[in-house]
């Protein structure tokens, strides 16, 4: 199933479990991602960057699909997480090497 979707179906699992937080959390999620003062592709450029420096890589393999989906491109998804770099410093660089790079390359990404 590839594990984004391992990750989809654990949240659908804990939803079971926790069905008021986990809604909670995704009328949260919906909420702040839309269109507003910041467009939806920037904010899943914000999340995509702080996947990197919190080196989340379940972050990592939610948001950039949707940035993609967004309509990110691969140089901005990387630009963002290379200001994400910056601030998480090496521990985030190697991150972004070893998952975003991957998680690009899986999608097709150019």
């Amino acid at each position: 199933m590839g594990e984004k979707g391992d990750i989809k179906a654990q949240l659908g699992k804990l939803e079971k479990e926790m069905p008021k937080i986990i809604n909670s959390f995704n009328q949260l999620t919906a909420e702040s991602f839309k269109d507003g003062a910041l467009s939806t592709k920037t904010k899943t450029l914000i999340a995509v960057a702080l996947a990197v420096g919190l080196r989340c890589k379940f972050c990592m393999r939610l948001h950039v699909p949707e940035a993609v989906k967004a309509g990110a491109s691969r140089a901005e998804i990387l630009e963002a997480a290379g200001v994400s770099t910056l601030m998480a410093g090496g521990p985030g660089l190697t991150f972004l090497g070893a998952v975003l790079l991957e998680e690009l390359d899986n999608l097709g990404i150019k």
